[in-house]
């Protein structure tokens, strides 16, 4: 397993254990969040081993005390700025996406060559590509969303990455390469739902066998 896997499943155990929180819960133990994330339980304890997380067998863990420590070691102790760059369907979807605000994340900006597109007194607001070092460099921002088409997606995201941008998160419909000093990470919707339906028609075909 690699890191990037570990620090997914605990992002998702995150999410459960506010969830949790938000019902009132004040304990909760490894089988439960196991099946909340879709793992066994032995690998929950595995890695929140990894990084000193420790419970009872019996008592669980205090879910007050878990987030505080996954918050302090996820970064999530401060809220997450980000800025869009590209402000079509997609990244005005993102920008107005409320659930943003209870995991933390804040957009602070968008950003867009189209100048029917601009308006600085939005929340937020949008201002024009020239602004991006400024405002990036203003807010202390390294992480931001490309959501621009196609044919333009890797200039900006060069220009991004020139300006200190370390962290991009690719909605443009084409894949781009990181490098050195900044991780891309790709998301292909139409591929995450082909290889949904791929696991879907699978169990699906599983069932029949076993009907037979």
């Amino acid at each position: 397993m690699s890191a990037k896997d570990t620090i997914s499943r605990l992002l998702r155990c995150r999410a459960v254990l506010e969830k949790l929180k938000l019902l009132g819960m004040v304990k909760v133990y490894s089988d439960n969040l196991a099946a909340a994330v879709g793992v066994s339980a032995a690998l929950v304890r595995k890695d929140f081993s990894i990084f000193g997380l420790t419970g009872h067998r019996r008592g669980g863990y205090r879910i007050d005390d878990l987030l505080s420590q996954l918050n302090r070691i996820l970064g999530r102790d401060q809220p997450l700025k980000v800025l869009i760059v590209g402000c079509g369907k997609i990244g005005t979807a993102l920008m107005n996406y409320r659930g943003f605000g209870t995991q933390g994340v804040r957009i602070i900006a968008g950003f867009d060559v189209d100048p029917e597109k601009i308006n600085p007194n939005a929340v937020p607001p949008v201002y024009p590509m020239d602004d991006f070092e400024r405002v990036m460099n203003a807010e202390q921002i390294r992480v931001a969303i490309l959501a621009t088409p196609e044919n333009t997606a890797a200039h900006v995201a060069e220009r991004m990455i020139m300006a200190g941008i370390r962290g991009i998160l690719n909605f443009a419909p084409i894949p781009l390469k990181g490098g050195p000093s900044c991780l891309v990470q790709n998301i292909d919707i139409a591929l995450e739902l082909e290889n949904l339906y791929y696991f879907v028609r699978l169990g699906e075909a599983t069932e029949e066998r076993r009907g037979k």
